[in-house]
């Protein structure tokens, strides 16, 4: 089956399912973010409300017109049905922001989706993602904090809080796609999408697990764009904070080495410098080998613990608090830790949720501040929430990924 990408990337109509007026919703965000978007966008909410000033439908049947691409951002047990309208409406390209799928063991739900994908022939990107930004079209279905400028490189990510902290450098980008789950659309077929685009030069990946080597390595040595991966989960525990983050499958990293090598691509020791800005190295912030991690980014948690555990370190956690988190579960997950930890490193990026000067005076409070590392990913959402650390005397680092 051919799969339509331009519909996702250059969409000229989009429908928002779960379109809010509720600040800080995601289906408020991501209308905030399309208002800028030259094509129709069309909010739906149960409640048939005005949403940031245009007609809601309560239905995606109620719109008259033919919509090109859904956007679903509602609880995960509405998501089959929903989806069930969209093929009723004959929307075949559906993007599902939405969480509470295999990454956290409900395997039966996403089946329900899988088994609608494939008798329908629906492209699917997600669940449980950040969502896709096109610059050029102004063209952002994220949460992210900064919008971005247009460049030649895509990132192509599965973890959306890495998103979230590059785009907060305001790196110029031609695309940002975030995979989630993989339950369709994958690397490869991204991959292969940008290969035929002109004006793409570089793609990134940060690649957790892939569902399909064979086809990622042949879409890899067919590309004549510059490849860069950057694998998570290299070592025991860092599978392991993989596996919990979006579901991916524990495969040695000696079998993804040779995937990459068949592949012809690049592997980069951190995300940070596949974008040509030099990473800092958070061990020299550390205090003594037992390590316990709190993070609102598995991906990010993920890459931390691998860093670590190759170097010796006893790591607990990553204790992933999501990325919805605000300054007071991060306050109940440094309640949480044990006092037998050498050091505390706190892991924020800076999604529309994220708070954090409040995080940042939470750590300055807490009866741990002589332990805790705040590594706070980003640089523009963070440059307040830093003068805090700093006055409080609490060591961090911006660039440790």
């Amino acid at each position: 089956m051919e799969k339509n990408l331009n519909s996702f990337f250059n969409a000229k109509s989009v429908a928002v399912i779960g379109a809010s007026n509720s600040p800080g919703k995601v289906g408020n965000i991501i209308m905030k973010k399309l208002d800028k978007l030259k094509g129709r966008v069309i909010p739906i909410n149960k409640k048939g409300e005005k949403i940031e000033g245009k007609d809601s439908y309560k239905k995606i049947a109620d719109y008259p017109k033919k919509i090109e691409l859904a956007i679903i951002a509602t609880p995960s047990k509405t998501v089959p049905k929903i989806i069930e309208q969209c093929i009723k409406k004959e929307i075949k390209n559906i993007i599902i922001i939405s969480a509470g799928f295999s990454e956290v063991g409900n395997y039966k739900l996403e089946k329900k989706i899988l088994n609608l994908k494939l008798k329908h022939n629906l492209n699917i990107l997600g669940p449980n993602c950040f969502g896709m930004i096109n610059p050029k079209k102004n063209l952002d279905l994220t949460f992210a904090k900064e919008t971005v400028k247009k460049g030649n490189t895509v990132f192509i990510s599965q973890s959306g809080a890495l998103g979230s902290y590059i785009l907060d450098y305001k790196i110029p980008l031609r695309a940002f796609i975030s995979v989630g789950n993989m339950i369709d659309l994958n690397f490869a077929d991204w991959i292969e999408y940008f290969n035929e685009d002109k004006k793409t030069k570089k793609i990134v990946c940060y690649i957790e697990s892939l569902h399909d080597g064979k086809r990622f390595i042949e879409a890899c040595k067919n590309s004549k764009k510059e490849i860069i991966v950057i694998k998570a989960g290299k070592t025991e525990k860092g599978k392991n904070a993989t596996m919990s983050h979006t579901a991916s499958l524990a495969t040695d990293y000696k079998i993804y080495q040779g995937a990459f090598k068949q592949a012809k691509v690049k592997q980069s020791k951190s995300l940070i410098r596949a974008f040509g800005i030099r990473e800092e190295n958070i061990v020299y912030k550390l205090k003594g080998k037992k390590v316990a991690i709190i993070t609102n980014a598995g991906g990010a948690g993920a890459l931390l613990t691998d860093q670590l555990e190759s170097q010796g370190y006893e790591i607990y956690g990553p204790k992933d608090i999501l990325g919805t988190a605000t300054s007071k579960d991060y306050k109940s997950a440094l309640n949480k830790i044990k006092a037998n930890y050498d050091s505390i490193i706190v892991v924020l990026t800076p999604q529309t949720m994220s708070e954090p000067e409040k995080t940042a005076c939470i750590l300055s409070e807490s009866k741990f501040k002589h332990k805790i590392v705040a590594c706070f990913l980003g640089k523009s959402s963070i440059e307040e929430a830093k003068k805090i650390l700093q006055e409080n005397g609490i060591s961090y680092i911006t660039k440790a990924v």
